[in-house]
């Protein structure tokens, strides 16, 4: 296994000895995003720069990542503070290979939790926030079954576990959102990734204002809806 500290970590956990907030944005750019769903999703990621940046406190305690998912399951950005996070600019095509990047996704926290603890910085409860408008495809169904697995195990668990948050935007399967996820997925209305953007925003700012053990009360995601 890799030695999970560096001079590089080292220096920065230095300089920033805050406790951090996880956040890998885990994002569908498949091609029934084509048009303009992916151009409000990109308009989102702004969005979400801008406030975080605003925020002294939450721009150095959270952590973001960027994986997309198509035919191809890519980091587009690995964990950096919301002071250095530049948004992406994301292109739709090819397949669904979702649970593939469920698993990348994962595997990006627990090694960061590892890094935390190499280097004695404590960390608040990692959020993995997936934005999807379809189902898995062009992957095995053991690959989305076993994906589904991993997040009920570390999603009931309190102490060491992940929170899996699913949305699904028009056009997606909610009932194999819901047999995937712990957390009751939700519904996009409509384009609204500048709102949604701006609540994940708001609630990494609660979160960040919080004790690391606190319970957080999250504000209502007014831009989405029941299913």
């Amino acid at each position: 296994m890799p030695d999970p500290t560096s001079l590089e970590e080292t220096v920065e956990f230095s300089e920033n000895p805050e406790p951090r907030c996880p956040c890998v944005l885990l994002l569908d750019t498949s091609g029934s995003m084509q048009g303009a769903p992916i151009a409000a999703l990109n308009d989102g990621l702004r969005v979400f720069e801008e406030t975080l940046a605003r925020d002294s406190l939450a721009s150095r305690r959270v952590e973001v990542a960027v994986v997309s998912f198509d035919s191809v399951v890519t980091v587009v950005q690995d964990f950096v503070t919301a002071d250095r996070f530049a948004a992406p600019t994301l292109m739709a095509q090819g397949l669904t290979h979702m649970g593939e990047a469920i698993q990348t996704a994962l595997d990006m926290v627990e090694q960061r939790k590892a890094t935390y603890r190499a280097n004695g910085v404590a960390y608040y409860r990692p959020w993995v926030f997936m934005i999807t408008d379809g189902e898995p495809q062009g992957e095995s169904p053991d690959a989305i079954e076993t994906a589904g697995q991993r997040i009920h195990a570390l999603d009931n668990d309190q102490r060491k576990g992940v929170a899996f948050f699913a949305v699904g935007v028009e056009g997606a399967n909610m009932d194999r959102l819901r047999q995937l996820a712990t957390r009751a997925p939700v519904k996009l209305l409509g384009l609204n990734f500048q709102e949604m953007f701006l609540w994940l925003s708001a609630s990494m700012h609660a979160v960040s204002q919080s004790q690391v053990k606190d319970q957080v009360a999250l504000p209502p995601p007014g831009w989405a809806g029941v299913t």
